[in-house]
C-alpha cells in the first residue's frame, strides 16, 4: 500500500473540509479501498497508485473551485467524483453568476455591484489605467475598489496590492497618538481591513500582508517609490495636498492600475489649503487613460437614512451656495 501527503494551503480549512470533515468523507467512501486521513491541513492518502492519483487530482480541483468561491458543498464533490468516474475532463464546476457578481469572498460570500454608478465604477477601471471615485460616504467606492483589487490579484493581473491614505483625520491630531506614524494611521485603515476580511480567507490575508503581498500604509510611505505590477488604491483622497496628490499620480509604473476615492464634502485639511483632490479634477480632464467617476445619494448602501441625510446636507450647502451667489449680486 503506498502513502501521499497532500498539505492545503491557501484555503480556510473548515469551510474547504466540510463540517465534521463531510468533503473528504464523501471522497473517502467513494475509494473504499483507499483510506484518508485529515489532520491539520495534511491529508494522508494510503491506497493503490491508481487511487491516490485519482484522489490527488479530485483534490486539485477542489481546491481551485474554494479558491474561485469561497466554498465548496458536499454535492460539488461527488459532481467532481462523478466526473472521474466518467472520465470527464477536470474542469471546475461552474456556478452560474448573475453579471452584478464581482467577487466571491470569504465563506461563499457574493460581492456584488449594487447601484449603477458602481458599475460604471467597475467599466472605467477596466478600460482606464487611473479612475476617480468621487462621492459622498456610504457609497460603496471604497469597498468597490477593494475588491476591484482583491480580484485582479485573484486573477493574477498584478503582483501585488497596495493601499494608502493621507494621514488626516476630522478634528484629530494623530501626534498624540502612540506609536509610529503607521501605527497612529491603522486604526482609521479599519474599513479597509474590514474589506479585505470579507474578500480573501484569514491565514492567506495574514500571508498577504506578512509577505507585503497586500501593502496597506501612510501616503507619506509612498515618497520616491515606483510601483510596478501594482493595483494602488489611495482612499481619503479629499485630504491630500495637491501636491500629494501630484506625487502619488507619479509613482504609477509599469503594468499598474489606480483607484483613488474621496469625499468633497469632507475635507479636513486647513482652510487655507486647497484640496488635492479637487485640484486634480480640474487638471487631469480629458486625459486619455484617466476617468472620473461621481457616485451620489442614490448610490448609498448602507441604512436607508444615511441616504436621507446626506440628500438633505447637500441641499442645505446647495441653499448655502445660492445664498452667497445672491448677496454677492447684491453688493
Amino acid at each position: 500500500m503506498t502513502e501521499k501527503i497532500i498539505t492545503l494551503e491557501d484555503v480556510e480549512l473548515v469551510g474547504f473540509l466540510g463540517v465534521e470533515n463531510s468533503n473528504i468523507k464523501v471522497v473517502a467512501e467513494a475509494f473504499p479501498q483507499s483510506k484518508l486521513i485529515s489532520r491539520g491541513n495534511e491529508i494522508t492518502i494510503r491506497g493503490s497508485i491508481s487511487d491516490i492519483v485519482k484522489i490527488t487530482e479530485i483534490i486539485e480541483s477542489m481546491v481551485v473551485h474554494f479558491q474561485k468561491y469561497g466554498k465548496i458543498t458536499t454535492e460539488q464533490v461527488k459532481t467532481y467524483l462523478s466526473r472521474d468516474k466518467n472520465n470527464e475532463e477536470e474542469t471546475p464546476v461552474i456556478i452560474k453568476e448573475d453579471d452584478d457578481v464581482l467577487l466571491y469572498g470569504t465563506k461563499g460570500v457574493v460581492i456584488r455591484v449594487k447601484s449603477p454608478n458602481q458599475k460604471k465604477l467597475i467599466d472605467a477601471a477596466a478600460e482606464n489605467d487611473i479612475v476617480f471615485a468621487i462621492g459622498p460616504a456610504g457609497t460603496g467606492k471604497t469597498y468597490t475598489a477593494v475588491a476591484l483589487a482583491v480580484k485582479a490579484l485573484k486573477n493574477k493581473e498584478v503582483k501585488k496590492i497596495i493601499i494608502t491614505r493621507p494621514a488626516v483625520e476630522a478634528g484629530e491630531n494623530l501626534g498624540f497618538l502612540p506609536g509610529d506614524l503607521k501605527e497612529k494611521i491603522d486604526p482609521y485603515l479599519r474599513p479597509i481591513y474590514d474589506a479585505l476580511d470579507d474578500m480573501i480567507q484569514p491565514e492567506k490575508l495574514k500571508f498577504f500582508i506578512e509577505n507585503r503581498v497586500i501593502e496597506i500604509a501612510p501616503l507619506a510611505y509612498m515618497r520616491g517609490r515606483t510601483l510596478n505590477n501594482a493595483f494602488v488604491l489611495l482612499d481619503e483622497a479629499q485630504n491630500t495636498t495637491p501636491m500629494q496628490m501630484k506625487m502619488f499620480l507619479t509613482r504609477m509604473g509599469v503594468n499598474s492600475k489606480v483607484i483613488i476615492t474621496g469625499d468633497k464634502s469632507q475635507i479636513d485639511l486647513p482652510t487655507k489649503v486647497k484640496s488635492g483632490l479637487v485640484e486634480a479634477t480640474k487638471i487631469l480632464q480629458g486625459i486619455k487613460g484617466i476617468s472620473f467617476i461621481e457616485l451620489d445619494g442614490k448610490d448609498v448602501v448602507r441604512h436607508r437614512l444615511v441616504r436621507d441625510i446626506i440628500m438633505a446636507y447637500d441641499k442645505a450647502d446647495a441653499e448655502k451656495e445660492a445664498q452667497k451667489s445672491y448677496s454677492s449680486f447684491q453688493k
